[in-house]
């Protein structure tokens, strides 16, 4: 089994940075994959970006590319996602997610593909 917890949250102006933090513990070896993903109310759950664990090779959506950066501490257990310019519409709970496959990783981002999820941390944008 493997616990993820997210931390980093907040509430920011627009224009702010926040960095997300997710810690992993429990049976990690066999996570091959590590994305975020974030649901606004009333919205469904969406990807933002990935990484995968061996190689570190990053991924972002289009929509959020340029402004959030996907990273890793692999000695840690930690994923993180760096959130700059931060816009109102970025507003939502945000998810880690781990997958035991490499092909969760790639898009698109599909919440059936990961296998462990954290309880969110929620990142709120006035204007």
């Amino acid at each position: 089994q493997v616990q993820l917890v997210e931390s980093g949250g907040g509430s920011v102006q627009a224009g702010g940075s926040l960095r997300l933090s997710c810690a992993a513990s429990g049976v990690t070896s066999d996570i091959d994959c590590m994305g975020w993903f974030r649901q606004a109310p009333g919205k469904e759950r969406e990807g933002v970006a990935s990484i995968t664990v061996a190689v570190g090779s990053p991924y972002s959506v289009d929509s959020v590319k340029g402004r959030f950066t996907i990273s890793q501490d692999k000695a840690k257990n930690t994923v993180y996602l760096q959130i700059n310019a931060l816009k109102p519409e970025d507003t939502a709970m945000y998810y880690c997610a781990a997958g035991r496959e490499t092909w969760a990783c790639a898009p698109p981002l599909r919440s059936h593909e990961y296998n462990y999820w954290g309880q969110g941390t929620q990142v709120t944008v006035s204007s």
